[in-house]
């Protein structure tokens, strides 16, 4: 029995793709991160960076490209080649802005393809100890005595912190003025010198400055409290019902990029974030590992999709 010219052109195909993946990589690999340097998706992407370097022997480098609340560095990981080497990582600011910024110049689940989700955290609600609220219930009113005169910082517009901020508004029927900055860092500089009233933060860059003293943590906003901060309630338990907030981190790469490279970074993230020691640091900041197939994280993203379009829904598109 003959082969077709086209059975033939995709057995090629497929040999060829084989032994590319067997290879690869073969030199080095960036990872995009559209988010300041110093916060939790660069930290991040540096851990799992140097675990990858360490198993495959090639470099990971992490290139911060922060701007336009991700847009900036995402959108030039959608133009880049999908040959492997160059991987994005994300977290639900992408998610969110798929609602939240109709005027992207990409589609997240067109332009990407889904590797591996990294790991999720719950957020801390702190404030600057200056602030005379010793509770969350305390905050809340002194917020609505004070409308458009208490401030809250994020990293941007379209963040995972100001998304939870907005909703934070939302639900407790408060004022409170969003400065969006700059990056993570700046955001947490700001609120410890004084500048900022309050933040709402990753636990695995926030719980340094809760242990010294320098902000005061009202709430967290997972649905059980935290391990970590056992003696602070959930937001829920402090008297909002059915508030949730948190984060999330994953890696995505250009669409196009070969499944066999696909699945094999999959396999190594997915071993990477069960190592031990990497369980007990991020356990020991509030964080847990994710693992997940390609096509279960891309299920997953485009949940979280409908889910942020829901909040944005909700919160009219009203958002600082």
């Amino acid at each position: 029995m003959k082969c077709s010219g086209f059975a033939i052109a995709i057995g090629v195909l497929f040999v060829a793709t084989q032994a590319l993946a067997q290879t690869f990589p073969s030199h080095l690999v960036r990872i995009i991160v559209p988010f300041g340097a110093g916060g939790p998706a660069d930290v991040t992407a540096r851990l799992i960076g140097r675990v990858l370097q360490e198993r495959f022997g090639q470099p990971f480098v992490v290139e911060n490209r922060p701007g336009a609340g991700a847009v900036i560095g995402t959108a030039e990981a959608a133009k880049a080649a999908p040959d492997g080497y160059t991987l994005l990582m994300m977290s639900n600011a992408q998610t969110a802005n798929e609602s939240l910024l109709p005027n992207r110049n990409y589609d997240l689940m067109r332009d990407f393809t889904a590797i591996a989700p990294v790991n999720t955290s719950d957020l801390v609600i702190v404030v600057h100890p200056s602030v005379p609220a010793k509770t969350l219930a305390e905050f809340i009113a002194l917020a609505r005595a004070q409308p458009g005169k208490l401030n809250y910082a994020s990293s941007r517009q379209g963040t995972p912190y100001h998304m939870a901020g907005e909703l934070f508004k939302s639900m407790t029927s408060t004022n409170i003025v969003h400065v969006p900055h700059r990056g993570s860092s700046e955001a947490r500089n700001n609120i410890i010198g004084g500048q900022i009233e309050m933040m709402i933060d990753a636990m695995t860059t926030m719980m340094p400055n809760i242990a010294a003293g320098q902000v005061r943590a009202l709430a967290t906003t997972g649905k059980a409290r935290s391990s970590v901060l056992p003696d602070v309630p959930t937001v829920a338990e402090a008297g909002v019902p059915g508030y949730e907030a948190t984060i999330w981190l994953g890696l995505m790469a250009p669409a196009g990029t070969p499944a066999a490279m696909i699945a094999t970074l999959n396999t190594e993230i997915n071993d990477a974030v069960k190592r031990p020691e990497i369980v007990a640091l991020w356990a020991s900041q509030g964080a847990a590992p994710m693992s997940m197939t390609p096509a279960q994280f891309g299920a997953f993203l485009r949940d979280d999709i409908l889910k942020w379009a829901a909040v944005v829904k909700a919160i009219d598109g009203k958002v600082q």
